[in-house]
């Protein structure tokens, strides 16, 4: 279906359209794994993540008279924003669907990049949903549905990003580590080093509530999920695609998944010490270094940053996530006695030096005696948890912990 001469050809039709993103090397991951590792920053497209390369690849191939119909497509903001660039570039008339809870930041970037060529069509809660509405909408006006991930043009556009970084590296890196939603970037990058460089070993990252890929290989062709986390938005896709699985499947590449905790531990870390914004589905390549993947010493790896449309009301939610992740943040249902000094008492004595209240708020009174409060604790270190646990049980106070993953701590985070 797809070759690397496909991938080549992608490149020259794109070669005065994307940004030859910058190839850095990261100081604070190469430290940590004793690898070289370099960061690809497709985070700097123009539209801030590299789905500019499959989207301009297929819509530039469209021919002139069908053009005319104008174009379709579902996404979950970052292939929208390439489909609005490609669009305006072109001439073309787009019609984008987007699930309803597409942050107002890629909306706007949407309506920005597309100006009078885009309209935006907000349907459902899924990608899925609104894909299903695009293909409607194909089917009756008859004008061109331009898939996320799932067809040969956009496989091959998104391909470019192996060739370009294997060009600036000057050689072939020993790993290269790429974030999966459908597909369509792992598809096109083993597309074309299984034949330009076949001695990478290429590893793609799912997020844990939506690893579609993976599942697909598991059941030997593409399965819709079950349950999909909707918190990774650029990589939460409920099936793989029909033509990317079979390359995928095909390439022998390893397929891992990251905990959303974890990755919000990385979004701070990209943020804090590298000075990246990247959106969830940008960090998915970096956090599994260390943890699901373990580089050789020595080794060369290129992981790729994919995207840097972020919106910063959701970093509270962030810190919150990677808090629960690390052990620092903890929440209990504390039964305190309706009398003088009943909270002073449980600051003095269950709490300790360094424990921080983040939030407290009375549930319900059930009776004259007692009254149900929500305590959320941030420790100082992950060990801290241990002896605080213990002076709850020395206590006199009826206490529940809640664990992060039972059904009431769904309304906390």
């Amino acid at each position: 279906m797809i070759s690397a001469a496909d991938v080549d050809t992608a490149a020259e039709r794109l070669a005065e359209v994307v940004v030859q993103t910058q190839l850095t090397r990261s100081e604070r991951l190469s430290t940590q794994l004793g690898a070289e590792v370099w960061l690809k920053r497709e985070d700097l497209q123009p539209v801030r993540s590299y789905k500019l390369r499959g989207a301009y690849n297929f819509i530039v191939q469209i021919p002139l008279a069908e053009r005319q119909r104008g174009v379709v497509c579902a996404s979950a903001g970052n292939h929208a924003q390439g489909v609005a660039f490609a669009c305006a570039a072109l001439g073309v008339q787009a019609r984008v669907y987007l699930p309803g809870t597409t942050p107002r930041q890629k909306r706007d970037r949407i309506t920005w990049l597309g100006g009078d060529a885009v309209t935006i069509k907000l349907v459902g809660d899924t990608y899925e949903e609104a894909a299903t509405a695009a293909m409607a909408d194909a089917q009756a006006t008859g004008a061109t549905m331009v898939p996320a991930f799932d067809a040969v043009e956009t496989v091959a556009g998104q391909g470019t990003v192996a060739r370009e970084l294997v060009a600036q590296l000057g050689y072939s890196p020993d790993l290269l580590v790429l974030p999966v939603g459908g597909g369509g970037l792992l598809a096109g990058c083993v597309t074309w080093l299984s034949e330009r460089a076949p001695g990478v070993k290429v590893v793609g990252v799912e997020p844990a509530g939506a690893a579609s890929m993976a599942a697909a290989l598991v059941a030997g062709h593409p399965v819709s999920l079950a349950q999909l986390d909707g918190f990774v938005d650029g990589a939460a896709v409920r099936q793989a695609g029909d033509i990317t699985y079979p390359l995928v499947a095909a390439s022998g590449a390893e397929l891992v998944a990251v905990d959303e905790g974890r990755l919000c531990t990385e979004l701070l870390a990209l943020y804090q010490s590298d000075g990246i914004i990247a959106e969830p589905a940008g960090a998915l390549a970096t956090a599994a270094l260390g943890d699901s993947i373990k580089p050789a010493p020595g080794s060369t790896v290129v992981c790729v940053v994919s995207g840097g449309n972020n919106d910063v009301s959701r970093y509270g939610e962030i810190v919150e996530r990677s808090l629960v992740f690390e052990g620092l943040k903890h929440y209990f249902l504390v039964e305190f006695p309706q009398e003088p000094g009943a909270l002073r008492r449980f600051l003095d004595e269950v709490l300790g030096v360094d424990d921080d209240i983040t939030r407290f708020e009375y549930v319900k009174r059930n009776n004259r005696d007692t009254g149900p409060a929500l305590v959320g604790v941030e420790l100082a270190r992950r060990s801290d948890l241990a002896p605080l646990l213990e002076r709850i049980a020395e206590s006199r106070l009826i206490v529940q912990h809640l664990p992060p993953g039972s059904p009431l701590y769904e309304f906390l985070s």
